[in-house]
């Protein structure tokens, strides 16, 4: 999905590691380290034969990311969409992933329908409850394994996406990036910072940039030489 899967393979990695570099120039303070962020469970329309409105994504395409993750020193995101399922079955369900080293987590309240919506149709919602369980399981990974942090992306753009915000656990196994992923002009998506990341801070914070939605109606997307003076600083920051 997104630029991940739009460009031939070298093609899209070239044009990552361009990024890179971009970001790298522009603050000389912060490592700018490549990932690559795939949705491992997505959201469905239809309920499927488990009736909970996701579908899990074959390993084979898990394994395809680290191997084009690998030649670049990559971190690799494996991203959740729950539907009408939970964080803790299915961030479980990748647990022989995200013991991985070089293997993290991405988070999305908006398919995460808890009253039967069909995804899609609504934007969904986390509480504290539903992010501290992948909390939990990335920790207890950490300790296991003997693994330097994890690291876990939440995406929101609604004040409604996450609830109980303060009572989200902070634990020296886990960084916690709340990444504002809305699109649109530059003027809603500051705005959106502000509101939703700003206003509610957990750590970190990140920001996602939409090489198409972002350019829509004359519409300009920001530039690193103007992400870097936001407050805070977004550490994290995802290309669509």
């Amino acid at each position: 999905m997104g630029i991940l899967g739009e460009l031939p393979k070298d093609e899209m990695l070239k044009k990552l590691q361009l990024e890179v570099a971009k970001w790298q120039a522009v603050d000389t303070t912060v490592k700018a380290i490549p990932a690559l962020h795939y949705i491992a469970i997505t959201a469905q329309g239809t309920p499927g034969k488990d009736n909970l409105h996701r579908m899990r994504m074959p390993f084979k395409q898990i394994d395809t990311i680290l191997k084009w993750a690998k030649p670049i020193d990559a971190l690799v995101f494996l991203d959740v969409q729950v539907g009408h399922s939970n964080i803790k079955n299915e961030v479980s369900s990748l647990e022989s992933y995200l013991k991985l080293p070089n293997v993290h987590l991405g988070i999305d309240p908006e398919f995460s329908l808890k009253n039967g919506e069909i995804p899609g149709t609504k934007i969904g919602t986390f509480t504290s409850d539903d992010i501290n369980d992948a909390i939990d399981i990335l920790a207890n990974l950490v300790r296991k394994n003997k693994l330097a942090p994890k690291v876990l992306v939440v995406h929101r753009f609604t004040q409604g996406m996450i609830t109980d915000y303060k009572n989200i656990k902070k634990t020296p196994e886990v960084q916690i990036v709340i990444d504002m992923d809305g699109f649109g002009d530059r003027v809603l998506k500051k705005a959106t910072y502000k509101s939703y990341v700003f206003r509610e801070p957990v750590q970190f914070t990140g920001f996602k940039l939409f090489y198409k939605n972002d350019i829509k109606k004359n519409w300009v997307m920001y530039t690193p030489e103007e992400l870097v003076k936001f407050t805070p600083k977004p550490i994290y920051i995802q290309y669509q």
